[in-house]
C-alpha cells in the first residue's frame, strides 16, 4: 500500500472548493479488500446538492464556460486527460481500494479509459457541424446546438472513475456544466477528478461534486431540482423508475444506463478456443460487477457439454485474491451486503434445480476471510424462466443453457426484461447478421466482448435504459437544437 492510499478525507467540491457538508455529517466508505475504514466521506444532504446546483447554474448562465468554442474548451479538455494520465498509479489504486476491482484491470483498462473519453469527446465536440437548409422562396434555414445546462451526473460504483467521465467528458465538451453525484460505494476517484479538473484550469462552478446517499439525500434532490436541466443516470432499473419519477415535475431530459441480463450465444461452429476464454472475460470481469456481462450463457447442444467443462476448467483457474496483488483476477464484491445477496442467489439458484458445476462458496482462505471474496460460480442446465436466469445477479455468478436451432437461441435471448447487450459466436456470417437483428438489445458483439468505438450508440432497449449516449448521440443528450430561420426578399 503507498502513502497516498491511506486513510484519506472526502469532501464535496462546490464552486471550485472543496468543502464539508452542512450538516457537518460524515460517513465511511469501506474497502472490500478487508472491510476496514479507507477513507472518511462528507455525507450530501438535500442542501449540498442546491449548493451545488446553485454553482453549477452560475457558471452556466453568467460563466465563460459554455461560451467559450469548442477548440477553446478542448484545450483545457486534454489537460484534464493528461492529469488523468499524470495520476495513474494513484486512481488505479483508489479504484481498486475503494471497490475491489482488480488493480492490472483499473491501470490498463479503466483509469487509460477515462482519460481517453475527455480526449475523445474534446476532439468530437470541436469537428461537430450544424446544418443548413436552402428552400426556393428565398428561405434559409441553418441550425444551430447550445448548451443544454445544467447536467445532473449520477455514477455507479462498479466502473466508479470510467463512468463517471463517460459523463462528465461530454457535458463539459458540448459546453455544459455539471454536478457529480458518484456512488456512496466508491468516492474518492470522483474527488480526484476534481482536483485534476481545477488543476487543468476548469473554471470554478463548471464541474462540482456532492458526495452521499440517493433516496431522501443528495442524489435524490439532484432528480427533483428545477435548476438542473437533464439528468444521466448509471444503475439499477429500479432506481431508474425513480428518477424518472422524480424528474417528471420538471421535464428534465433524462438518459438511463440500467441493468442487464446479457445472452452470450454460442453455435456449435464457433471457435471454442476464442470464445471460451471471451466467455470467461464476459462472465468474471469485475467480479460480475458488469452490467454488461455475458451472464446468460447459450450454447448449441452438439458443444454444450464440452464448451462447459472447458468453461469450468478456466473458471476454476482465475486467481482469487488481493485486487491489489497485479495477478488477481478475481477481487472482492464491493460491500458485505452486496455478497450476501450474491450468495443468496447461489443458493436460490440450488433450490430451483440448477447443476452447480463448479464454485459457489465464500472464499476464507487466510487474509481474504477478512474481505468480501466469492469464487467463481457456474450453474448448467438452468431453465430461462427461473429467476436466477431472469434476475441480475451482479456477481461472479454464470447460468447456462443449451439450446437446439437459431430460432430457439434468438427466443431464449429475447425472453428476458433486459435488453443491454448480448454475443454471438459463430463463424458463419449470415448467422451473425441473422442473429445480431434479431436480439433485442443495444449492442451486440459478434466474436468478441466489450470493445467500444466511443462514437457508437450506447444504452439499452426494455428495462434496460432510456435513450443512447456517445458519440452523437452524446452530443443530442448534452444540447439543444435551434433553428434559425430568414428570408431573403428580392
Amino acid at each position: 500500500m503507498t502513502d497516498a492510499a491511506a486513510q484519506r478525507t472526502v469532501r464535496h467540491f462546490i464552486g471550485g472548493q472543496f468543502v464539508d457538508s452542512l450538516s457537518g455529517r460524515t460517513f465511511d466508505s469501506i474497502s472490500p479488500i478487508d472491510n476496514t475504514v479507507c477513507a472518511s466521506v462528507a455525507e450530501g444532504g438535500a442542501e449540498d446538492a442546491d449548493r451545488a446546483v446553485e454553482a453549477a447554474r452560475r457558471a452556466f448562465d453568467a460563466g465563460p464556460w459554455p461560451r467559450m468554442t469548442p477548440a477553446e474548451r478542448k484545450h483545457v479538455l486534454h489537460r484534464v486527460a493528461d492529469g488523468i494520465e499524470d495520476r495513474l498509479d494513484e486512481l488505479a489504486e483508489w479504484e481498486t481500494r475503494d471497490m475491489g476491482k482488480p488493480v492490472t484491470e483499473a491501470r490498463t483498462k479503466d483509469v487509460p479509459r477515462a482519460a481517453f473519453n475527455f480526449r475523445f469527446f474534446a476532439d468530437y465536440a470541436d469537428q461537430a457541424h450544424d446544418k443548413a437548409f436552402h428552400a426556393a422562396n428565398g428561405m434559409f434555414t441553418y441550425t444551430v446546438r447550445e448548451p443544454a445546462g445544467v447536467a445532473g451526473l449520477i455514477s455507479p460504483w462498479n466502473f466508479p472513475l470510467m463512468l463517471a467521465t463517460w459523463k462528465v467528458a461530454p457535458a463539459l465538451a458540448f459546453g455544459c456544466t455539471v454536478v457529480l453525484k458518484p456512488a456512496e460505494q466508491s468516492p474518492v476517484t470522483a474527488s480526484i477528478l476534481a482536483e485534476v479538473c481545477a488543476e487543468a484550469g476548469v473554471p470554478d462552478g463548471v464541474v462540482n461534486v456532492v458526495q452521499g446517499f440517493g433516496p431522501g439525500a443528495a442524489g435524490e434532490r439532484l432528480t427533483t431540482h428545477p435548476g438542473v436541466d437533464l439528468v444521466s443516470f448509471t444503475g439499477e432499473s429500479a432506481t431508474g423508475r425513480a428518477i424518472m419519477a422524480n424528474a417528471a415535475s420538471t421535464l428534465k431530459k433524462l438518459s438511463f444506463e440500467l441493468g442487464g441480463k446479457s445472452p452470450n450465444i454460442v453455435f456449435a461452429d464457433a471457435d471454442l478456443d476464442r470464445a471460451v476464454a471471451v466467455s470467461i472475460d464476459a462472465s468474471f470481469r469485475n467480479q460480475g460487477e458488469v452490467c454488461l456481462a455475458g451472464s446468460r450463457l447459450l450454447v448449441q447442444r452438439p458443444v454444450y457439454e464440452e464448451f462447459l467443462a472447458r468453461f469450468v476448467e478456466q473458471a476454476e483457474a482465475l486467481p482469487i485474491g488481493n485486487p491489489l496483488d497485479p495477478a488477481t483476477r478475481v477481487g472482492p464484491l464491493v460491500t458485505v451486503e452486496h455478497l450476501d445477496k450474491v450468495r443468496s442467489y447461489v443458493e436460490l439458484g440450488r433450490r430451483e434445480g440448477a447443476k452447480l458445476l463448479t464454485g459457489g462458496q465464500r472464499v476464507t482462505d487466510g487474509e481474504l476471510a477478512r474481505g468480501n471474496y466469492l469464487a467463481p460460480t457456474v450453474f448448467a442446465d438452468v431453465d430461462n424462466s427461473w429467476r436466477v436466469a431472469q434476475e441480475e445477479i451482479f456477481g461472479p455468478v454464470q447460468v447456462c443453457m443449451p439450446f437446439d436451432t437459431e430460432q430457439e437461441a434468438v427466443a431464449l435471448a429475447n425472453a428476458s426484461p433486459y435488453g443491454l447487450a448480448g454475443m454471438v459466436w459463430t463463424q458463419d456470417l449470415d448467422t451473425a447478421y441473422r442473429v445480431a437483428g434479431a436480439v433485442r438489445a443495444g449492442t451486440i458483439w459478434v466474436n468478441c466482448f466489450f470493445l467500444r468505438d466511443l462514437r457508437a450508440p450506447f444504452g439499452g432497449a426494455k428495462d434496460s435504459g432510456v435513450g443512447r449516449e456517445g458519440g452523437p448521440y452524446s452530443e443530442e443528450l448534452f444540447t439543444e437544437a435551434k433553428a434559425v430561420v430568414t428570408q431573403h426578399v428580392r
